[in-house]
């Protein structure tokens, strides 16, 4: 079993995060460099974890001078393309970096050209699937607990860039990676366009899979609210209907379920939260299962870039059906699309949220 080196540029919340999943893994990556703008959060980063990695302020010299098996970012959504090209350029073999992928459609389907053109096997962090709950969840659906799957829905109190790009993931997860034949869409608010993560106040939209399976979305706070407002950033639900029953998962480490064998009851269960499972059990996981896809074709993550891909690709069209009022078939060609989020600043009429 081979042992990655690890270049990482970010030093941040995420960074931080990112940084102990490799280090939970020290039998398969050695991080043997940091990038940070921050010198001093950089070496508190370092000296906190007790590891003395090359230290850069420049991502291209790192990656020259280090040459690393692994190139990870955890950087602002307008920082991702660059990177990416770094890390073509220097051939790097892994790629991990956090979501949205990109900033555009156009943006999101060069960064995925480039990593099936060099061979890089890349990531993107939808890493929440490891979570207790949402195991459960597809752990029951696996097993045929709620029979032959017909619908999903997902619903988050997050925009969509924050949350929604997460649990459109989830929900191509959930139903085997089957991909979407149309969409239908609709948003509206534009305040949240200016955010760090761009998006429209609400979204909402319907879709049609190839296996038949249809899935319903809502991201903002119109979406159906299962926590109190202290929860905002994990009041969200992932919720698969079967013939026979029903199971969700929440962010929050809760499931709840009607299958074939609870005997007309509804059970559930509450795992360890968010803050808890982030740092010791998401991570990590997403770390090894990359090690596994490293080591072997055989074993893709399943966290990949075609598949999140797929999901920026679904968010996308949910956008265009509703400016264009239409119903959006997939895939899109990348080379008819403007910036949605200029479209949207600009179509789109003023409408706060209701307090």
């Amino acid at each position: 079993m081979k042992k990655h080196t690890v270049a990482q540029v970010g030093c941040g919340g995420r960074g931080k995060v990112h940084l102990d999943g490799w280090l939970r893994n020290q039998e398969r990556f050695e991080v043997i460099a940091l990038c940070e703008l921050d010198e001093t959060k950089m070496k508190q980063a370092a000296a906190e974890r007790g590891i003395s990695p090359a230290l850069y302020a420049d991502a291209e010299k790192m990656l020259a001078d280090t040459r690393p098996d692994v190139f990870c970012f955890s950087t602002p959504p307008a920082v991702r393309l660059s990177l990416v090209e770094l890390a073509a350029k220097y051939s790097v073999k892994g790629l991990a970096f956090e979501k949205p992928m990109a900033t555009s459609l156009a943006e999101a389907e060069l960064i995925t050209r480039l990593c099936r053109e060099h061979g890089i096997k890349a990531v993107v962090s939808h890493q929440q699937k490891y979570l207790t709950s949402l195991q459960k969840v597809r752990q029951l659906v696996d097993a045929g607990e709620i029979g032959e799957v017909y619908q999903i829905t997902a619903d988050c109190q997050a925009w969509l860039a924050q949350l929604g790009t997460h649990f459109m993931d989830y929900i191509l997860w959930a139903n085997g990676g089957s991909r979407a034949k149309w969409v239908v869409g609709h948003v509206h608010g534009k305040e949240l366009l200016a955010d760090s993560h761009p998006s429209p106040n609400f979204t909402m939209g319907q879709m049609e899979f190839a296996n038949g399976v249809r899935a319903v979305v809502t991201f903002g706070k119109l979406a159906a609210s299962h926590m109190g407002k202290e929860k905002f950033w994990l009041d969200n639900r992932l919720t698969v209907y079967g013939a026979h029953g029903h199971v969700w998962g929440d962010t929050d480490g809760r499931w709840g379920a009607f299958t074939r064998r609870s005997g007309g009851e509804v059970i559930g269960g509450e795992g360890e939260g968010w803050q808890v499972q982030e740092r010791t059990r998401l991570q990590p996981l997403f770390a090894a299962d990359l090690a596994d896809w490293l080591d072997d074709d055989a074993r893709p993550h399943p966290c990949n870039v075609e598949i999140s891909y797929h999901g920026y690709e679904i968010l996308e069209g949910l956008c265009i059906s509703a400016l264009d009022h239409r119903r959006i078939d997939l895939p899109l060609d990348t080379s008819q699309c403007v910036d949605i989020f200029a479209r949207m600043r600009s179509e789109l009429p003023d409408c706060p949220d209701r307090p």
